[in-house]
């Protein structure tokens, strides 16, 4: 009925791994482990630190949701990037472009406002957000994303290529905006 090297109909193609291999050892049952998981008050804490390049799987909601910082960088890879970042209420992103980068955001917690458009004083594309929205943000489009709503806006984004460096977390949007200007 299927074909050899598939043993289950949900299976797909793939080869077996060998995860007895020592590559595998430090990410066996990773979210169960002490490599970046802990039960605090009846809650799985997750360490927010970048685990990239290295395999991972993680809860990416109650990592966003859990992130303090205005960003943090969760993984960094040599072609894809996932930070985490928290808009404090009235704050935002700040109106920036990235020439040669793509950027996907998806809403965890809170509400905001999406501003885009071809030039910074043409922010032509606004929408409201709310959990579980996800925004596509093209390469040289000009974007700004505002906290409208009362608790801290919980967000995460994918940058194709990188954006920042590895390991970087801002406290706070004007650390981030110190440190973008003295890397410039």
């Amino acid at each position: 009925m299927y074909p050899v090297y598939y043993h289950h109909p949900w299976q797909s193609g793939v080869l077996p791994v060998s995860w007895n291999h020592p590559y595998w050892e430090p990410y066996w049952f990773l979210p169960y482990s002490h490599l970046h998981t802990r039960w605090e008050g009846g809650r799985n804490h997750i360490e927010l630190k970048d685990y990239g390049p290295h395999p991972l799987a993680i809860n990416i909601d109650e990592a966003a949701k859990q992130n303090p910082n205005y960003r943090t960088a969760l993984w960094t890879g040599n072609h894809l990037q996932v930070t985490l970042m928290s808009i404090p209420v009235g704050g935002d992103i700040g109106l920036e472009i990235h020439p040669d980068t793509d950027q996907f955001l998806r809403i965890e917690e809170g509400h905001g406002l999406v501003q885009m458009g071809p030039r910074r004083d043409r922010l032509d594309y606004q929408v409201r957000l709310n959990d579980d929205f996800a925004v596509m943000v093209p390469a040289g489009t000009w974007h700004n994303i505002i906290n409208i709503g009362n608790e801290p806006l919980k967000l995460y984004s994918i940058y194709a290529p990188p954006h920042h460096p590895r390991g970087t977390v801002h406290k706070t949007k004007a650390q981030a905006t110190a440190e973008e200007r003295h890397h410039s």
